[in-house]
Parts: C-alpha cells; structure tokens; sequence
C-alpha cells in the first residue's frame, strides 16, 4: 500500500499564520509530479508549534487538496496517548488514508510503555497506522523486537518509518518481520541503500522541493534500474545533505523561499537559516539548476 513516495509537507506560514494558499499549491505541485502521497503534519511541518485546531486545519485542508488523487498519511504522534488518540481520530474523520505515529519523545517510554501505547492508539482507529522511529529526536527507539509484537497484535499496524540512520537495522526489521509489513526511509540521503535492503520507499523532505525527481529515483529503485537510481542519488546527494545543514525544516523551507514557492518563514524556537548556511544552500541550489 506504501510503495513510493510520500512528502513529508513543511507548513507555510506568512505572517505566523497557517498559509492555506501556499499549501493548496504545494500539494498541486505533488500531485502533478507523480508522487505516490502526501504526509501533513510530521517534523517537516512543524507539528510542535501547531495548536490542536491548527493540526486539525492543516490534515483537513490536505485531505481536499488531495482529493483522492494521492494518499494522505497524517502525522499524529504526540507524547501523550490520550492526546494521539484524539488527534488520530480527527484525522480519521477527515478523510486521512493512515496516520504517522512517532515514537513519545522527552518522556522516555520503556519497550512495554511503547507497545501498550501503540496498541492503544491502534485500537482506537480503523486507519493504517505507520511507526516512526527517530531515536535523534525522541530519545527512545523503538526496538524491532517492540515492532514485531505490535505487527502480530495490531493487524491495521502495517508500516514504519525508520529514520534511525542505519541500513542495518532496515536488514534486521526486514528479517523479523513479515513481507507483507513495509519499511520507509526516514532520510532522503539513505533511499537508495535503504531500497536496497528492502524498504519500499521513501517519506521525503526533499520531495517537498523535487518531487519528480525523487519520485523517479524511487520507481527506478523498485524497479531494479539501479543504473538510474544511483545517477539520480548522487546528483541530488548534496541536496539531500544540505537540507539538513541545520535544523529540519528550517533548510527546505529557506529552499522553497529562494525558488519563490512560499515564504521560508518558520516558528519559534525554531529560526531563519543562518548566513553562511543560506549561501551554501543557494550554492547547491543553483548547481543543480534549481535557481534561476
């Protein structure tokens, strides 16, 4: 159900306010570009500085834009269960395909402490339901041995997002697992190894940016033109690093301002991309004929 591409969506803001018409032709620009789905409200979108009726808004408004002409995956994770719970099932019944659950972060969950609360949220929703493991953001992983109990117990739990770094682990998860449960890279610059291995594709942030591109370089992956996927992964590879020269999302959305598609604005704590890295992001930028 997950092979592909999926965009993890920055958040436009103009003027600290939700910037509905940037989105709307941001999620035009996806489905345009062929990719496979579209995910509001993860990391990239800036899902801790959104109040509840703003997260709501912004998997309300993907949803219509969509308009089933792609999948919508929202991200509703949170540190709280109850709260997960509640925002899983608003995106329910807006119309979501699945939702994103990242692993709880500060409160350093135990192994048990994230199966029961996966679970729980599992049973709260009819959605698919996909993990996200990011051990760098949350301070907790969540063990394969964790993601094999909570496939046997939860049939609608059916995918992780694996962001740990590590094609190892995406060896070790496909060994335990079933075929039929699907792995996506976490990390633009891990696609291809991690295709390789044997995920099925990819939650992008540069796809935010390129779309047509990634999606290209993932469809030649799964399709065994490796030829092709390594040509488009090394082209694009500073790309995929330079994104993340600082904090995500503050990197994609200065890209995004450069190439005229929305403000780079982004909330506090977080803040415009420094001088230094703005000049070598632009740098790349314009090598790969992005800038005009």
């Amino acid at each position: 159900m997950f092979e592909g591409t999926f965009t993890a969506l920055v958040t436009p803001f103009r003027n600290d306010q939700f910037d509905e018409d940037a989105y709307v032709r941001l999620i035009e620009g996806q489905v345009e570009a062929g990719v496979t789905g579209i995910v509001p409200v993860g990391t990239t979108g800036e899902s801790p500085t959104l109040d509840h009726e703003e997260h709501r808004r912004v998997i309300e408004l993907a949803v219509k834009a969509a308009a089933k002409r792609c999948l919508v995956i929202a991200g509703t994770g949170s540190n709280a269960t109850a709260e997960a719970i509640s925002l899983t099932q608003e995106a329910e019944r807006a119309g979501a395909d699945a939702a994103l659950l990242v692993a709880p972060y500060y409160n350093k969950p135990s192994q048990e402490g994230l199966f029961l609360h996966f679970r729980k949220i599992a049973q709260a929703t009819k959605m698919k339901v996909i993990l996200y493991s990011i051990p760098a953001r949350c301070g907790v992983e969540i063990a394969i041995e964790t993601v094999v109990r909570l496939a046997a117990e939860c049939p609608n739990i059916v995918a992780i997002k694996e962001a740990g770094g590590t094609v190892e682990r995406v060896s070790q998860l496909r060994a335990a697992l079933p075929a039929s449960f699907e792995i996506l890279c976490g990390d633009d610059s891990l696609t291809l190894p991690f295709i390789s291995a044997g995920a099925c594709g990819v939650i992008s942030v540069a796809s935010n940016l390129i779309p047509k591109s990634v999606s290209t370089l993932v469809r030649a992956a799964l399709n065994g033109d490796m030829k092709q996927a390594r040509d488009l992964h090394l082209r694009y590879y500073p790309l995929f690093k330079d994104l993340f020269i600082e904090t995500n999302p503050v990197p994609i959305k200065a890209a995004l301002g450069l190439t005229g598609r929305m403000l780079p604005d982004v909330r506090l704590p977080l803040c415009a991309l420094s001088e230094s890295s703005q000049r070598k992001l632009e740098s790349t930028l314009r090598g790969l004929n992005l800038l005009s």
